[in-house]
């Protein structure tokens, strides 16, 4: 083998030689790319889900949670077992479907209207209700009365005093009814709700899917 040698004592050779062994210590092998290139990815998808439990468990406890429905006391507007989103921050308005735990069971938690609010009067008579003297349609019952026998009527008559012993909703406080009136444990007979204790207002139905949507719509 023939060389070339240099001015400075330096060979073709030797040159050579040792440019491969920088060229040969500075590559990397192509599995030791793919190892940290897929640990790099699983690290990172490992932070994504992480983040998004939180994110899923901190809208479950203080924004949104999915409740459902035991019983018909909000037949036909509600059936039994239909799951909704339970909304945890929405102001509780008049009308607004509303959980809050059951005033005579507290393991178990109610679904049911908001009729009165704070200083409403409410009463019913001849299956007609009146807030503040006023009379109020109540369009989730149609198709309830539709179904009734003649002479027959969804809402027997009462007035707030006759079954709270109060003139007014007082404050702080609901006055609640389920929308099926004549089998639906409410305010007429346990009186009113504390608003302290509603968990939230619920108005969007996810099951079952051919029910999906606004409820109150």
């Amino acid at each position: 083998m023939s060389k070339t040698t240099y001015s400075d004592g330096r060979d073709s050779q030797t040159e050579s030689f040792e440019a491969r062994r920088i060229r040969h210590n500075g590559e990397k092998k192509p599995e030791d790319n793919q190892k940290k290139s897929w640990a790099a990815e699983a690290g990172s998808m490992l932070l994504y889900i992480i983040v998004a439990v939180i994110i899923f468990l901190l809208i479950r406890h203080f924004l949104f949670v999915p409740v459902s429905v035991d019983g018909e006391s909000m037949y036909p507007t509600l059936h039994d077992q239909d799951r909704l989103i339970l909304n945890k921050i929405e102001k509780t308005e008049r009308f607004d479907l509303i959980v809050f735990p059951a005033p005579d069971d507290p393991g178990k938690q109610y679904i049911k209207r908001v009729i009165g609010v704070p200083g409403d009067e409410i009463m019913v008579t001849d299956d007609q209700l009146y807030v503040n003297g006023e009379a109020v349609k109540e369009p989730y019952l149609d198709e309830a009365k539709a179904n009734l026998a003649p002479g027959e009527v969804l809402t027997d008559n009462f007035t707030l005093a006759s079954v709270t012993g109060m003139e007014k909703v007082p404050k702080g406080s609901y006055f609640v009814m389920g929308d099926n009136r004549t089998n639906s444990k409410d305010s007429r007979s346990f009186g009113f709700v504390d608003a302290a204790t509603v968990t939230g207002t619920t108005d969007i139905r996810i099951w079952p899917l051919k029910d999906f949507g606004m409820v109150n719509h």
